[in-house]
């Protein structure tokens, strides 16, 4: 077990056990020593927040903005930790959905949902509660690294109740296998804002080139399952989300597989950006987005 791994292990282990004010604080010395430092990750959430606010924002706001966004992501990793120890009456309480009547109905109906989540607010709790829900959860996870701390998350979000799916290396490909979970009624939630296998589709997104999954696209168009877009965000008492949709799902005659599959994603991505932008503090992403 490397230092990674032990990291997250000793994360499990001992933030559940302290009292939530506690460990807030605690989190938030780390994201604010984060922010003062200004390592990689900070100046890419900056890079990344300037595309989405546009550049009238004065520096000083943007830069008041990377604190909160870095304090939000904190918060994830936190709640993250604690989570396993939670009931599912805190599960149901600590998220709140608007739109939950419509994947009620889906399930209920047996037509199952797809819905495209940006990396915001915080996506294992809201995977936690439809399962608090009893409402049937598969989703695909990309293989991290080292194996170890792969491992250990899809161990988490197992003892959760959420089917987790890997990426590559899956005895079936994943695709295949949500497909049929789709036909059999279930919640599938899927990242959708970045693209982690460079085959992604291109998109406009924010003014920019950039890269996102096909797969929430394809699956709804190979299943019919309603397709919605989901917006993040934190509120000081509960992690929030809403649902857009069902999209509107690209006959035959608006032209080929691929070209449906391109002409939704862009769909996906224009509702992401909207949500990205009414709560752009809750966006967690660290990572490089655009092309250009």
């Amino acid at each position: 077990m490397n230092l990674t791994e032990l990291g997250f292990a000793a994360g499990w282990r001992l933030v559940r056990a302290l009292p939530r004010p506690v460990a807030a604080a605690g989190f938030n010395a780390v994201a604010d020593r984060a922010y003062r430092r200004r390592g990689a990750g900070a100046n890419r959430l900056r890079a990344n927040l300037r595309r989405v606010v546009g550049p009238e924002l004065p520096e000083a706001e943007l830069d008041d903005l990377v604190r909160q966004g870095l304090r939000s992501y904190a918060r994830y990793w936190m709640e993250a930790f604690r989570l396993p120890s939670l009931s599912r009456e805190q599960i149901r309480t600590g998220f709140r959905l608007d739109g939950a009547e419509l994947l009620a109905a889906d399930v209920a109906a047996g037509r199952g949902a797809v819905v495209a989540l940006p990396h915001a607010g915080n996506w294992d709790l809201a995977g936690a509660w439809v399962v608090a829900n009893e409402w049937p959860l598969s989703t695909v996870m990309e293989r991290l690294k080292p194996e170890g701390v792969y491992e250990r998350f899809v161990a988490f979000r197992k003892s959760l109740g959420m089917e987790i799916l890997p990426a590559t290396g899956g005895e079936r490909p994943p695709l295949e296998v949500l497909t049929e979970r789709l036909t059999a009624g279930a919640v599938v939630p899927l990242l959708a804002d970045r693209d982690l296998s460079a085959r992604g589709v291109e998109v406009k997104f924010f003014g920019g080139r950039s890269r996102m999954p096909a797969g929430p696209a394809l699956l709804a168009l190979r299943t019919g399952a309603p397709l919605y877009v989901a917006s993040m965000w934190y509120e000081p008492d509960a992690a929030c989300a809403s649902i857009e949709g069902p999209l509107p799902l690209p006959g035959p005659q608006e032209g080929t597989l691929d070209v449906r599959v391109r002409s939704l994603t862009q769909r996906i991505a224009d509702g992401l950006a909207a949500g990205i932008a009414r709560h752009p503090q809750d966006w967690h992403m660290l990572q490089r987005m655009w092309l250009d």
